[in-house]
């Protein structure tokens, strides 16, 4: 075996006295795809601060291309050729596509012309190898997640690097988008760099890596050749203990409707007219490739961009939600896609986060009553089994998991009779997964209408009771749970079925 082109032996990293990394060993060979998996928490996203610079180990050392870096610093990192992408990209949002790519590649004088023209080129050229199609003029700040995405991967691209970390780089991405992003590992592969794969979709592990190595509470607990392992042995390492069944349907007695929807459109949002309903105690599955118009179908119903069309009537009564607050004021709740940007404020306490759609509750004369906050957070906590030190601590500090449950916590705080859940467990580990899942059919079970977007269609047919299909911004059919199979959902979804 050639010489790694990363090495890190017995990495130990600790914060305020909490250990996050105990003497973790991993290694990268030349063009290897070496996936680290684990649940949120286990580690993950320590090691890769490390490995990027952002932060020093207490213990261990770190190899890189033959040479120990002794202090490493994310310029020196990325001078190494180590780059990361992110699951949550960050560009600059009024800066052209074009321009964001060209930032890290660009030197030389402070003062000197610009080819834009060369800019844009090199930018499309990037998208082409990926198999992308963005506009390099357009402003970051217009594109969508997955977009934003495919931009980071370009960015890697530019750079040449030669240790590509990815992090959970498909979360949002459609399964054509994942294909194309997949020829590009094989490309870095070929070429001989080395590709760290950290993902919570198990299929892609088994179709991408060469090797995987577990993390747990902080430890590494086992690297395999990827046929050494299978599905089973995977979870079992990762959680500690045997998952039955990664989505245990419970069927909820259906109540009278709690949503409807009748003829509703958005022009400006590409939302056709609609028709549906879903009734207390279901939960119907939002379906469709992205851009089909799901997560503007359910702003919409949020009042986010409100509709110019049809009537919504919530428990039986005709309801405007012409904003937010108006959907609020009716008992609907949305949890978005992106929680660090619109689900949490990560700068805020969990407490804070908690309450902050019922401050009433716990406020009086404008002023917040911090022990009625605490009580109310606290008991939040400990319903979902929310993972945090106290509930004064920053929720952006929580993990991906924990975070989420925050922003459930936040909207179930208003005890909605609608809820509408955009992705409710993308990038999330498979045993916060299950808790997600379980806690879904508990609120299903108390007779809340819950509407589901969610892109991982197994997750989908497994939670729906039924599932309505949306494709260019209409509805192409809706499915009963015992029709919504893979096939019929993808036919309709690309409009292949009547």
């Amino acid at each position: 075996m050639s010489s790694p082109l990363l090495a890190a032996t017995a990495i130990s990293k600790s914060f305020a006295g909490v250990h996050a990394l105990r003497g973790v060993s991993f290694d990268l060979q030349p063009g290897e795809v070496h996936a680290l998996v684990g649940e949120n928490g286990a580690g993950k996203s320590t090691l890769i601060r490390i490995v990027t610079g952002a932060d020093t180990p207490d213990a261990g050392t770190l190899v890189v291309a033959g040479t120990t870096a002794a202090r490493l610093d994310p310029a020196s990192a990325r001078a190494l050729g180590i780059v990361a992408i992110y699951q949550h990209p960050v560009l600059f949002p009024d800066l052209t596509v074009a321009e964001n790519i060209a930032l890290p590649t660009e030197g030389g004088r402070l003062l000197r012309r610009v080819d834009w023209r060369a800019r844009r080129e090199r930018a499309a050229q990037l998208f082409a190898e990926i198999g992308a199609v963005i506009d390099p003029r357009r402003r970051a700040r217009t594109l969508s997640m997955p977009e934003r995405q495919l931009v980071e991967i370009a960015k890697a691209i530019a750079v040449n690097a030669r240790v590509v970390i990815m992090d959970e780089p498909t979360a949002a991405l459609t399964d054509r988008e994942v294909d194309a992003l997949l020829g590009v590992v094989a490309r870095l592969r070929a070429r001989g760099a080395g590709v760290v794969y950290i993902s919570h979709k198990l299929d892609e592990i088994f179709a991408v890596a060469d090797r995987v190595t577990v993390l747990r509470d902080g430890e590494s607990v086992a690297t395999r050749r990827r046929g050494e392992i299978d599905r089973a042995e995977l979870v079992r390492l990762m959680v500690g203990r045997e998952l039955a069944s990664m989505y245990p349907k419970r069927q909820a007695a259906f109540g009278v409707a709690a949503l409807e929807l009748r003829g509703v459109a958005n022009a400006a949002r590409g939302i056709d007219p609609i028709t549906l309903t879903v009734r207390r105690g279901e939960i119907v599955g939002l379906a469709g490739l992205v851009g089909s118009g799901r997560t503007e179908l359910a702003e919409t119903i949020f009042g986010l961009t409100p509709r110019d069309r049809g009537e919504i009537l919530i428990n039986g009564a005709l309801a405007t939600l012409a904003s937010p607050a108006e959907a609020v004021q009716n008992g609907v709740a949305y949890v978005p896609e992106d929680r660090q940007q619109h689900g949490i404020i990560g700068e805020m306490s969990v407490a804070a986060n908690t309450t902050l759609n019922r401050l009433s509750a716990v406020s009086s004369r404008g002023v917040i009553d911090i022990a009625a906050e605490e009580r109310a957070a606290a008991a939040y906590v400990e319903q979902l089994r929310i993972k945090t030190a106290s509930v004064r601590d920053a929720a952006g500090g929580l993990s991906g998991g924990n975070q989420q449950k925050v922003a459930l916590a936040r909207w179930l705080a208003i005890e909605p009779s609608v809820l509408i859940l955009d992705e409710p467990t993308q990038g999330i580990d498979i045993g916060a997964k299950a808790e997600i899942h379980e806690l879904i059919e508990r609120l299903a079970e108390r007779g809340v209408a819950i509407l589901m977007i969610c892109s991982d269609l197994p997750e989908l047919l497994a939670m729906a009771d039924r599932v309505a299909v949306m494709r260019g911004g209409g509805l192409a059919g809706i499915l009963d749970r015992d029709q919504a199979t893979p096939d019929a959902v993808m036919a309709l979804a690309l409009g292949h079925a009547a």
